[in-house]
């Protein structure tokens, strides 16, 4: 007579419950877990559901060798029933198969409890991996928020242009390059020519639309490395970099007058501006940053007192 084997592996349930993750952390829980310690306990409770998976597999074997002893049992009982078998022997028959079916239904209750645990965990999981995707949506949206933020900081609203703080910036990083590999470089400070009287004439709206068509302008004839930025009102700065000479930077100079002076078109009028250019060489006019701001400014008032419009001046030491 065949006989079923003991169960030696009783089921234990997974400690993760349906309203905790697998490391005890509510998933409805007060304050924001980084992105990748949620990871880590999406993980974890993965892990948890193969262990559930695992345990169901062996619960089913169990269930089945237990159906395969009992249907043994049964054939031995019904040999000795019908062979008129001793009365002792048809007993311990009759006893086997109900212990083999007290083990199937343990089994039952185990797959039941198995289950449950395994729905229990599946909610758990869903949840960790929807607390993960918000916290995803979160980080990505204060990381565009910063990146933002940051972009403000160092750019003028209106005209979009970097600012003053990061034209100095880029103006000290020249410096030290400029030091280093013996190169030459220009500061030009631009003002717009007699802005104020669009704004008086045609009101602030308009001339912020002006200063916007005249940024694009400018920053369209900037090259790789050079910087130009809005200083404040209607004036502007321009880092020209790794010049040849003077001749090259008034050049330019002369370039940009010839971009401000086209005229600007809006709402059907066409309105007309010129810009005086103060130019300063690095190192002849000045080797600091303050040296060339302040001397290009120089240079700037000179072109206008000397043309009265759309001109430029190169910085000359008095």
């Amino acid at each position: 007579m065949s006989k079923s084997q003991p169960i030696t592996q009783p089921f234990t349930q997974p400690s993760s419950q349906p309203t905790s993750t697998p490391s005890g952390i509510p998933v409805a829980s007060k304050g924001s877990p980084s992105p990748s310690h949620m990871a880590d306990l999406v993980l974890q409770s993965h892990e948890v559901l193969v262990e559930v998976r695992d345990q169901t597999a062996q619960v089913k074997d169990k269930v089945e060798d237990c159906a395969l002893s009992l249907s043994v049992v049964n054939a031995v009982l019904a040999k000795d029933t019908t062979s008129g078998a001793p009365l002792h022997e048809v007993k311990l028959a009759i006893a086997e198969n109900a212990a083999i079916e007290g083990k199937v239904q343990e089994c039952l209750d185990e797959l039941a409890t198995v289950n449950k645990s395994l729905t229990e965990e599946i909610d758990v999981h869903k949840n960790l991996v929807d607390a993960l995707d918000l916290s995803n949506a979160a980080l990505a949206e204060s990381q565009a928020m910063e990146a933002e933020s940051a972009y403000n900081a160092m750019h003028d609203g209106p005209s979009g242009l970097p600012n003053v703080t990061l034209f100095n910036d880029q103006l000290q990083i020249a410096l030290t390059q400029a030091a280093q590999h013996q190169r030459l470089f220009a500061v030009m400070f631009i003002d717009l020519d007699n802005f104020e009287q669009i704004n008086d004439t045609h009101g602030h709206a308009v001339g912020d639309r002006v200063l916007s068509t005249l940024a694009k302008r400018l920053q369209a004839l900037v090259k790789a490395g050079d910087t130009v930025s809005r200083r404040s009102g209607d004036e502007f700065l321009f880092l020209m970099l790794d010049i040849e000479d003077a001749a090259s930077a008034v050049g330019f100079a002369t370039k940009i007058n010839s971009s401000l002076a086209l005229p600007v078109e809006i709402s059907g009028e066409k309105i007309s501006l010129s810009a005086s250019i103060g130019i300063a060489l690095y190192p002849e006019h000045g080797q600091l940053a303050a040296d060339l701001l302040k001397n290009a400014d120089t240079a700037m008032y000179v072109a206008k007192r000397r043309t009265n419009s759309g001109g430029w001046a190169l910085y000359e030491p008095e």
